[in-house]
């Protein structure tokens, strides 16, 4: 028989305990010294017995070897050759993206969920035992902007919107209006409706689902070219519908900088989306939430993205920016908040639609539309 170590452990310290946990498995050990090393000595397929004979070498008891082998063996960490080969075939299906990847996505995997009434009730009362974070944020004693609350009608035919919506990259020169940015922010962040959810308080909704109806995303608008706004970094207070000054100044460099040059400078502005993490935190103690928080802002963003095709504008999303820059910017620290999504918009260089692009591109990978009239 021959073993080697689990392909899929990470080691962490965890309220003070050194901790081995095989992320395939969800299995998790407090480890000592001692079995780390003998854990190292397993990197490939080996026979045990070389190893208890290298021990005895150095003076160790090999029936105590023996029996930490043993140990290692039922918990998982080590495994015996012929068994079921899936921390090797995950590691290796899933090499491109390293260990973080893997780790986050099968961690978070198979989630408990309270399903019975008395269980329900059980969660809901310990959760509530201390108070929610505030539903909103502000920036007190920031200038602050009040938006129109006329906003240009969304009476664009709802399939026109979807099959006209498309990643743009190209603007058109000139501002956009204030009561346009107005409406985008509304129809996306603004809250909708407010609910009483009893233990959990007054919950708001909004025009996208997040999970619990936490809402815990934030937006902040970098404005570059927008009518009546002075260009600088605002944040979107939800609230009561209005701009609070975080940096005065944001210019195109500054934009293409943070978002490795993409060709967003010359948007009319960006939406910036922070998640105050202990809003979702509070009610959901579990790492799959952290999968739930960026489905919320995938959510956020369809909206925005539909929403301004709705109104003329010509938007565009990436998550491809300088994080820890992009919170200096915002003036958050990354750890209680952080910036998770990058949206925007501008005027568009053309209008948007279905165009030959589509057939053309067809046509390169090798398919053509079909014949007319079929």
């Amino acid at each position: 028989m021959q073993l080697r170590r689990s392909r899929t452990l990470v080691l962490y310290w965890d309220d003070g305990e050194f901790t081995a946990q095989d992320y395939l498995t969800r299995a998790a050990f407090a480890v000592d010294a001692p079995a780390v090393e003998l854990l190292a000595r397993f990197d490939e397929w080996t026979d045990p017995e070389k190893v208890v004979s290298a021990y005895a070498d150095e003076d160790y008891d090999p029936d105590s070897v023996r029996e930490a082998i043993s140990v290692l063996v039922e918990n998982g960490l080590l495994r015996e050759e012929g068994a079921d080969p899936a921390d090797e075939t995950l590691t290796r299906a899933w090499a491109d993206w390293g260990t973080a990847a893997q780790f986050l996505h099968f961690a978070s995997r198979d989630a408990e969920f309270a399903v019975e009434p008395a269980e329900r009730e059980r969660v809901a009362a310990e959760v509530t035992r201390d108070p929610a974070p505030a539903p909103f944020s502000s920036r007190p004693g920031a200038p602050r902007l009040y938006l129109p609350r006329a906003h240009p009608p969304l009476d664009a035919g709802f399939s026109e919107v979807l099959l006209g919506r498309r990643t743009h990259r190209e603007f058109a020169p000139g501002p956009v209006d204030l009561p346009t940015l107005s409406a985008v922010l509304h129809y996306t962040f603004a809250p909708m409706h407010f609910i009483d959810a009893g233990r959990y308080g007054t919950l708001m909704l909004k025009t996208s689902p997040a999970g619990g109806a936490r809402h815990e995303l934030e937006a902040y608008v970098a404005v570059l070219d927008v009518e009546d706004v002075a260009p600088g970094v605002y944040h979107y207070r939800a609230e009561n519908h209005s701009l609070e000054l975080v940096a005065e100044g944001f210019d195109a460099e500054t934009a293409e900088r943070l978002t490795y040059r993409q060709g967003f400078g010359r948007a009319a502005f960006l939406c910036l989306l922070t998640a105050v993490f202990a809003r979702s935190m509070y009610k959901y103690r579990d790492p799959r939430t952290y999968r739930i928080m960026t489905l919320n802002a995938g959510h956020l963003g369809q909206t925005f993205v539909l929403t301004c095709t709705a109104l003329g504008l010509g938007p565009f999303q990436t998550a491809a920016f300088a994080d820890t820059e992009v919170d200096a910017l915002l003036g958050v620290d990354g750890v209680a908040e952080g910036c998770v999504y990058v949206l925007g918009a501008g005027r568009p260089a053309e209008p948007a639609g279905r165009s030959g692009a589509l057939p053309r591109g067809l046509d390169r990978a090798g398919l053509a539309p079909p014949p007319e009239g079929t």
